[in-house]
């Protein structure tokens, strides 16, 4: 028990559906199995979405907190609580507020310490609202960009499912800017990030990348924009000169629509909607992984979805994904630092053999 995995799971904003898909998934006392939780946020949030699950299902059980003031004091087999923000947190499902906002900057803050320290093996982040946690001592524009700050790494966006893995080339910035942001550089830059990670992330040694162009049609040889010949295609050209399989730029529209997404283990789009609105179509309770920093973060695909928020109709399926993946994440990236911790046997391993006794050269034997 002592051997399983801590992972952190920050409450999100409190008027959301956080706190109702957190407690659905710790509700099967056979989660504890798999890994520790130490959650982060509120135990009046907590109480109160309990109460509401209890009302509507009579059968639910209230789960036994073990509150706990630090991640290195979370006991195997239970559920771990540090309490964040404040005691007398007011609570409106479906409303958004400042008090919300700051509940869940107030968890997120002290989880992304923790997970810094590396007192937390992974962080889950359920949802928050960009605005309503905006204050003086919150200014980023999401939990990426607040990873990136705290993080060693460059961060990359990657979706994930088990139909596609879709990586950003911009993030979270206005359509209007995503050509400008563009360079061959810094398209070269995510196409190798995108590769380290789905070799160290998710155990594939020679991924097939597909890159997304910008334009309709790919730009039509110029008559619908320059960027997907003057840099998107250059950059494919360098990295696949680099002994990266990347392939394009193809025409999203077709790309997703004839199903050749299948046919590649990554995709790589220009912007957030390009890549996201056919990833969301095609893929239900997938995941979001922000790939390339030194910890591993895992997040549903969602967001606060007050529309629902306090009608106990949440559906848990994308969190608990994030859950699962974290833990396979962080496995499979402890194997392969494992697996590259020795040159010579990976050079041997890339050659397509093992190392034995007959590979190795001939010495003089004496006495």
């Amino acid at each position: 028990m002592s051997n399983r995995l801590k992972i952190g799971i920050s409450q999100g904003d409190t008027n959301g559906i956080g706190w109702e898909i957190i407690l659905k998934i710790l509700a099967d006392n056979r989660i504890t199995e798999l890994f520790t939780p130490v959650i982060y946020g509120s135990s009046a949030a907590a109480a109160f979405y309990e109460r509401m699950l209890k009302e509507r299902d009579k059968e639910y059980e209230r789960i036994k907190f073990n509150i706990i003031d630090s991640p290195n004091k979370a006991q195997s087999g239970k559920v771990n609580l540090i309490e964040c923000g404040d005691k007398e947190l007011s609570i409106t499902p479906g409303k958004p507020s400042k008090a919300g906002g700051e509940a869940a900057a107030a968890a997120l803050r002290r989880a992304v310490a923790d997970l810094k320290s590396q007192n937390l093996d992974a962080l889950v982040t359920a949802p928050i609202d960009k605005e309503m946690i905006q204050s003086d001592e919150f200014r980023f524009t999401g939990h990426t960009e607040l990873l990136a700050a705290n993080l060693e790494g460059e961060p990359l966006m990657i979706m994930t499912s088990e139909i596609m893995r879709v990586g950003l080339v911009t993030i979270h910035i206005p359509v209007a800017k995503v050509s400008e942001m563009l360079s061959k550089n810094l398209i070269c830059e995510r196409i190798a990030q995108i590769n380290d990670s789905m070799s160290a992330d998710f155990g594939i040694v020679r991924p097939r990348i597909a890159v997304l162009a910008l334009n309709p049609h790919a730009g039509d040889g110029g008559l619908l924009g320059s960027e997907d010949e003057a840099i998107i295609r250059p950059a494919i050209v360098e990295s696949y000169e680099r002994d990266i399989l990347a392939f394009g730029p193809f025409a999203a529209d077709g790309f997703f629509a004839s199903g050749q997404f299948k046919n590649y283990d990554a995709i790589l789009a220009m912007y957030h909607d390009q890549g996201l609105t056919p990833f969301k179509s095609l893929s239900p309770d997938g995941v979001n992984f922000t790939a390339s920093l030194s910890e591993v973060r895992t997040s549903p695909d969602h967001g606060v979805a007050y529309d629902i928020a306090g009608k106990g109709i949440a559906d848990e399926q994308s969190m608990r994904n994030a859950i699962y993946e974290a833990i396979d994440i962080v496995r499979r990236r402890r194997e392969w630092a494992k697996w590259n911790a020795n040159p010579l046997e990976h050079f041997e391993r890339e050659k397509g053999r093992d190392i034995s006794i007959k590979d190795l050269p001939e010495t003089e034997h004496h006495d």
